[in-house]
């Protein structure tokens, strides 16, 4: 997973140093298997690592990482790069569980992504064989049911699976292309975008969020090259409206597709109910 990461990473920073990560990863990989006594149960391992990352202590140099309240939702794309995360120890709901999942794997737990509405979280399985979600932006354990409170999830997004199920390395890999898509889309790069996203969808066809930013490459597309380029729809040269007519079909199809399945965008309000959720976990951690 550190590797698929990194690679999409540097995609958004060429200047990253992939090996200084990797070194630093190691070395919290390290720090945790130190403070780990043998003999201790899966969820007990995975507390240690919590500990590790979270409390203030020499394992982490007294600098624990923790959430960003300044940019809770990561809308500086900078703050979502791991790179970025591992040397301000300020993180958001990308860049927090991706490292827990990287250094529990590294562990031998077994962890991988998951998804809510405009959010990501950590799925880990215990010595029971059941998957817990871990709020990475709070350090601890959290019910299915606080995540369609809290986000929004709708019953038919429910029915349909579109979020909080474990996903495969696969699947894991096109949520980390989240943050490049919004970089191609953020840039106007709408083939590249496109690319992107298909390949996000090939991975996992129930990928709202690949399937929105599809319809933003179409979007994108048009715009490139018709919508600067005429005035009026009637300008466009004969020869070029059929293109035209498709572009504006596939864009309107994607949006359908991924309201189909139970996806809607967030609401200042949900977004404001959640932000609240995470300040109140947080101080209720720092309480302990």
């Amino acid at each position: 997973m550190a590797g698929a990461k990194l690679t999409i990473d540097r995609l958004i920073d060429p200047t990253i140093d992939a090996g200084a990560v990797l070194r630093e990863l190691d070395q919290l990989t390290t720090a945790v298997k130190r403070r780990t006594p043998a003999g201790l149960t899966k969820r007990a391992e995975l507390e240690v690592l919590l500990d590790t990352l979270y409390r203030p202590s020499p394992w982490n140099d007294n600098r624990p990482f923790s959430y960003d309240l300044n940019d809770p939702f990561g809308k500086n794309r900078q703050n979502k790069l791991l790179a970025t995360y591992l040397i301000t120890r300020k993180g958001n709901c990308v860049s927090m569980p991706v490292l827990i999942a990287v250094l529990g794997q590294r562990l031998g737990l077994i962890m991988t992504l998951a998804t809510a509405p405009g959010h990501v979280m950590v799925k880990f399985v215990d010595d029971e064989g059941r998957w817990l979600n871990v709020e990475a932006t709070a350090g601890g354990f959290k019910a299915d049911s606080s995540y369609e409170r809290e986000t929004g999830i709708t019953p038919l997004a429910i029915q349909h699976e579109i979020y909080l199920r474990p996903l495969s390395p696969r699947e894991a890999v096109g949520v980390m292309a989240s943050t490049l898509m919004e970089q191609y889309a953020a840039q106007q790069r709408g083939d590249d975008l496109l690319a992107v996203a298909e390949m996000a969808l090939a991975a996992n066809p129930k990928d709202t969020v690949a399937m929105v930013q599809k319809a933003n490459a179409y979007y994108l597309q048009l715009q490139d090259r018709y919508v600067r380029k005429y005035p009026r729809a009637e300008d466009i040269p004969q020869n070029e409206r059929a293109d035209f007519q498709r572009l504006s079909r596939e864009n309107l199809a994607w949006f359908a597709k991924a309201k189909q399945l139970g996806w809607a965008p967030q609401t200042p309000e949900q977004e404001e109910k959640y932000l609240q959720s995470i300040q109140r976990q947080n101080g209720q951690r720092e309480q302990l």
